[in-house]
């Protein structure tokens, strides 16, 4: 497979709204496939919840398009529960997993969410689980207690620590969300789950792994997406591989957000490639009748 320049996606392909614009079927044993005709890759955010059967990944290795990557969030048991200690048997089994995707060449990074109250305290775990991890695979760590981001001794002890093991931090950007007050039911519930933690553009790694946070008008937020366009490039223009996930306030808006993002950042860097037509928006062609 011919590495690509950049991977972009949403959060997840399982979103009923996306019938008639991105499926173009209500079958959900194709929507993942023509998801992955569409974007390159997926966060694998259910597997936060539960580890799903091999045989279910091994199907999703089978449906999608070659060069796709998944980018699986780790159980919640591994970084909630035992929040990262003697959590032997459960990270077994979730690299059990990912071990099916790589073979199958569908692996990207898999990114650890850490608790909000998972302090500079934790430090040592974070920093023992870590160094256990087998280097076969890529990883992201998304931290959220805001020792972390202190401009300080934790945050840079943070930094050395994912450049030493080339783990990426993730740039999880919620600043525009909280941009102004919610607009709609969506912006409420959003802002209510969303961490507001502060901004960071650091990359610790070869593969910059951003999850940005829209509002439902992207008018209001085309600033940062600017911003975020500009840094993208400037990873692609270093060599890097960035892994980029739209979020949205309202699930359905994520597509449009992913193609909006995409279609900015190839003003910048015209090389990259259309994207493909959704295929709920393909209008079929009527068979002659001569």
């Amino acid at each position: 497979m011919s590495k690509q320049v950049y991977y972009f996606g949403c959060p997840q392909w399982t979103t009923p709204g996306w019938v008639g614009t991105l499926f173009s079927t209500k079958n959900r044993g194709r929507w993942l496939s023509e998801y992955s005709q569409v974007f390159n890759t997926v966060e694998g955010n259910t597997v936060f919840y539960g580890l799903p059967t091999r045989d279910t990944v091994q199907r999703w290795s089978q449906e999608v398009a070659p060069g796709f990557q998944f980018c699986l969030k780790f159980p919640r048991t591994i970084s909630h529960e035992r929040q990262l200690v003697k959590a032997e048997r459960e990270t077994a089994d979730f690299l059990d997993r990912l071990a099916i995707l790589k073979e199958a060449d569908h692996l990207g990074p898999s990114f650890l969410q850490l608790p909000p109250h998972f302090s500079g305290e934790h430090f040592d775990k974070l920093e023992a689980y870590l160094s256990s991890l087998p280097i076969e695979f890529t990883y992201a760590v998304d931290l959220r207690h805001l020792d972390y981001f202190d401009n300080g001794r934790c945050e840079t002890q943070l930094n050395v620590l994912l450049k030493e093991l080339n783990i990426d931090r993730v740039l999880f950007e919620t600043e525009p969300l909280f941009s102004a007050a919610p607009a709609d039911e969506h912006e409420v519930h959003a802002q209510d789950r969303k961490p507001k933690v502060p901004s960071r553009a650091t990359t610790t790694g070869g593969r910059p792994f951003l999850r940005f946070v829209g509002r439902t008008d992207l008018t209001e937020i085309e600033s940062w997406i600017e911003r975020w366009t500009a840094e993208t490039a400037a990873w692609i223009e270093q060599g890097k591989t960035p892994y980029v996930f739209l979020h949205a306030p309202n699930q359905v808006d994520s597509a449009t957000f992913a193609e909006v993002f995409h279609r900015s950042l190839q003003a910048r860097i015209p090389r990259l490639p259309d994207l493909s037509e959704w295929p709920g928006r393909q209008v079929p062609q009527q068979t002659s009748l001569f």
